[in-house]
């Protein structure tokens, strides 16, 4: 399975690449390269609202894990990538952040990183998107319905997103900067509502099932979503949650004191680190 997962990986690559031509064949008249061969250059920012205030106009949507609510309004929000699926922990989606709040953009494709690094400012029209939860985690894309008869906003297709969005700019990774987790508010429910979506560090905690030699997420112990979570300082309440194919899913966790990096998301009531490559974990100084 994983050697069909890298073909996969190396086929939608090689499409990328080719896409990415086709799209430059509409800037041969920029030879500077000021306008990006993805998304929609023609957006103009009218009636942004941050991310606070998003949450804030669909709160509704957003207090339950049933609820996904079309925004009907020509709304725009102006954010910087602070996560992506450069590691392959993250899968179809970017995690965006303007300093009022995060939240995650569900979108139909790999190789996200290729043109949403993180510090690319983007523009996002979102009228006719949708947003809502998974877990209680806010995000936006597309309604999806499982079988269950859960409804959450989901990986929108390919196209539909670069209808949507504006690259501002070129990528500026000074720009962001992760937040420190304060873990005096690990069970503070206003706090996690606050925060889940950010880019955050944790300082100076273990990961007790850490021996030296097991690793983030083996196949053999990978729960729903082929993924694995890891306790911090021996907590059910924040975890690591790494994918079996993150490029660091073999690398043995770290003994001792650590300093972990990632998109800080919720599953209900549990945050969820989600590192972004195998950088986003060191040892405390």
């Amino acid at each position: 399975m994983k050697t069909l997962e890298y073909i996969k990986l190396t086929l939608a690559a090689a499409f990328m690449g080719l896409t990415v031509t086709a799209c430059m064949d509409d800037d041969w008249n920029d030879p500077t390269g000021d306008i990006p061969p993805y998304g929609n250059n023609e957006l103009q920012e009218t009636n942004v609202v941050t991310i606070a205030e998003l949450k804030d106009m669909y709160s509704h949507a957003l207090q339950s894990e049933t609820d996904t609510a079309k925004i009907t309004e020509d709304i725009q929000i102006k954010a910087r990538v602070t996560g992506n699926d450069v590691g392959g922990n993250i899968y179809n989606q970017i995690a965006v952040d303007d300093g009022t709040g995060g939240i995650l953009i569900c979108i139909n494709r790999g190789g996200l990183w290729g043109y949403l690094p993180v510090g690319q400012e983007i523009l996002v029209s979102l009228k006719d998107l949708y947003i809502g939860t998974y877990g209680n985690q806010p995000q936006i894309g597309t309604p999806y319905t499982s079988n269950s008869g859960y409804t959450s906003p989901s990986r929108m297709n390919h196209t539909l997103w670069l209808e949507h969005v504006k690259l501002i700019g070129t990528a500026d990774p000074s720009t962001v900067e992760p937040i420190e987790f304060d873990m005096s508010k690990l069970n503070d429910d206003e706090y996690m509502e606050e925060n889940c979506g950010r880019l955050m560090t944790v300082k100076g905690v273990t990961l007790p099932q850490a021996n030296g030699t097991r690793t983030f997420a083996p196949e053999h112990e990978a729960t729903s979503g082929n993924a694995v979570n890891r306790s911090v300082n021996g907590s059910t309440r924040l975890v690591v949650r790494t994918s079996t194919y993150a490029d660091f899913a073999g690398t043995a966790m770290p003994e001792g004191q650590l300093d972990i990096t990632g998109i800080f998301t919720r599953y209900r009531d549990t945050w969820q680190i989600l590192m972004r490559q195998d950088t986003d974990f060191k040892v405390s100084e």
